[in-house]
């Protein structure tokens, strides 16, 4: 009752109904970028019916005008708003509302949150939650379903921190049927004791034994978890999202909330590649809501796995488990297929893909099918592009293709991707800095609820290759660091070219759109170390104050 409650407060708060008022934002700190990507520094911005006027550097004269509302921006520092090239907001909105297992250091803290919350939410059908990451534990093992007997015998599920992996209890095992007979099925595996019982970890497709049986939330479950994420991410000095892959019934959540007013904030939604009804998703075409607050034109198709999970696709042995090169979530035969599909349709094609086996299979899809339909023009991408041979890194720019990639995923892999790839191929993984010097053009972002949504931590890990404790001294394999103003432009003008949208968004310049946030700190003079700190006082979207 109390979460209802407060979304529909925050609804009314949120309801930016755009009136043609003049609005002046003085006093601040201002950053933005012009036209050749250099910053530039103001004192103020004025905006009328959503799209700014102009902005006023020092030594400009501030309007003298009755009729124009004025706010104090009281000395703080204004940016862009900034863009989250990959997310999944349905999935922070339900974790919002499941066990977090985030930052546990073994599986037995895991499980005791998982008591805890079972004991203040009785009467569940299951209890879901996501977020573990056994690298992070003492045990460094895949986690037992054993484990968690002691929180009853509810049926139980929870993510791995990439998605990529589940672990489930015992009572969900007994539900799905799955014991030692039942098969690793195609793109997946089950983890097994020495006799060849199920342990209770499932990677990649292997989830959907037990997945298949855990209700879907309904339309009305979704439109309340998407609000309250996009209120969230709001909060956090985010102004839009890209949405990686959005299945049928999501996209009518989305619609059913843009019939009660915008969008808290933009959502740049891309269609799931594995969606039963994307031809016709397809078919329907672009679609874009009369307030521009969501757009589809894009669709998600998904590669590999993940590094942590041993998921990704690698043209080689993993260095710690020889003869295992990671899985496939779908044939090389059908991602050609989705892609094309998608391309001829006249949609942005956008590839998870990790490995560098999967990347380069990606990469070789795109040089034939981006001629073959015409279709350079839609910025295809591919999301992550993690571990990269240094012939692929080339051919981002030669092919126009764009690296969505996530700072964040650098600092949190830091402990094991080495132990997974080995001294060479490290060398291609996270490279920002061989990416940006051969041309491409980088959209950052989380992949929240894997990360935290938080983007001053993603601008952070860009700049400084380092954790939240200054570690290791120095960054890790600093010679791939951004600049500030590179990560900056990374989650700002670059995300929004990424979505076709940098006529609108991404800097803060006359005729675009008032999409800006007010923070404590000036991240272009405080320590670099500091930045992930940064506290956000206001988010504004379209010339309205979305966070209190």
């Amino acid at each position: 009752m109390l979460i209802r409650k407060c979304l529909l407060l925050c609804s009314v708060l949120v309801s930016h109904t755009l009136i043609a008022q003049t609005t002046l934002v003085n006093n601040v700190n201002g950053y933005t970028m012009n036209s050749d990507r250099q910053l530039v520094q103001f004192n103020a911005l004025q905006f009328t019916g959503g799209r700014i006027d102009r902005i006023f550097q020092q030594g400009d004269q501030l309007p003298d005008d009755d009729t124009i509302n004025v706010v104090d921006g009281e000395g703080k520092t204004m940016l862009p708003g900034l863009i989250d090239a990959h997310g999944h907001v349905l999935n922070y909105g339900l974790s919002l509302l499941r066990v977090d297992m985030t930052g546990t250091r073994s599986e037995r803290e895991a499980a005791e949150r998982v008591l805890a919350f079972q004991q203040a939410n009785p009467g569940l059908q299951w209890i879901q939650g996501r977020g573990w990451n056994q690298v992070l534990w003492d045990s460094n093992e895949f986690p037992n379903a054993a484990t968690l007997d002691a929180a009853g015998d509810t049926p139980m599920w929870f993510s791995r921190i990439d998605g990529h992996a589940g672990w489930a209890n015992r009572a969900a095992m007994a539900l799905a049927g799955v014991d030692a007979t039942t098969p690793d099925p195609d793109g997946g595996m089950i983890m097994r004791d020495s006799e060849g019982r199920p342990t209770g970890t499932f990677v990649n497709n292997a989830m959907r034994y037990i997945t298949q049986h855990i209700p879907s939330p309904s339309v009305e479950d979704q439109k309340l978890a998407l609000r309250s994420s996009l209120l969230a991410l709001a909060a956090e000095g985010l102004t839009s999202v890209h949405d990686a892959g959005v299945s049928s019934m999501t996209l009518q959540a989305y619609k059913e909330l843009l019939e009660e007013g915008p969008l808290p904030i933009r959502v740049y939604a891309m269609l799931a590649g594995l969606d039963t009804q994307l031809a016709e998703r397809l078919a329907e075409g672009h679609f874009m809501s009369d307030d521009t607050t969501f757009v589809v034109r894009s669709v998600k198709i998904s590669a590999d796995g993940a590094l942590g999970s041993r998921g990704a696709y690698l043209n080689e042995d993993y260095a710690d488990m020889p003869g295992h090169r990671g899985l496939l979530q779908i044939t090389p035969e059908r991602l050609t297929q989705l892609m094309s599909q998608s391309m001829e349709s006249g949609f942005q094609v956008n590839v998870h893909a990790i490995g560098d086996g999967a990347n380069m299979m990606v990469m070789d899809n795109y040089e034939a099918l981006i001629q073959t339909t015409n279709s350079a023009q839609q910025r295809h991408r591919i999301e992550h592009a993690q571990v990269l041979r240094y012939e692929d890194i080339l051919r981002f720019s030669q092919l126009g293709v764009i690296p969505s990639m996530q700072g964040m995923h650098a600092t949190s892999d830091k402990n094991m991707a080495q132990d997974r790839l080995g001294e060479v191929r490290i060398h291609g993984a996270y490279a920002w800095r061989k990416l940006l010097d051969a041309g491409a053009i980088i959209a950052n972002g989380s992949d929240f609820p894997v990360e935290p949504a938080n983007p001053f931590f993603g601008l952070h890990a860009s700049i400084t290759r380092q954790d939240h404790d200054n570690q290791p001294p120095g960054g890790w394999f600093p010679e791939e660091s951004m600049t500030p103003e590179e990560a900056l432009i990374s989650f700002t003008l670059d995300a929004a070219y990424a979505a076709h949208q940098e006529a609108d968004l991404g800097s803060l310049e006359p005729g675009k759109l008032a999409d800006f946030i007010l923070i404590e700190q000036d991240i272009f003079t405080i320590d670099p170390s500091l930045i992930w700190q940064t506290e956000v006082a206001q988010t504004w979207v379209g010339g309205q104050r979305i966070t209190p």
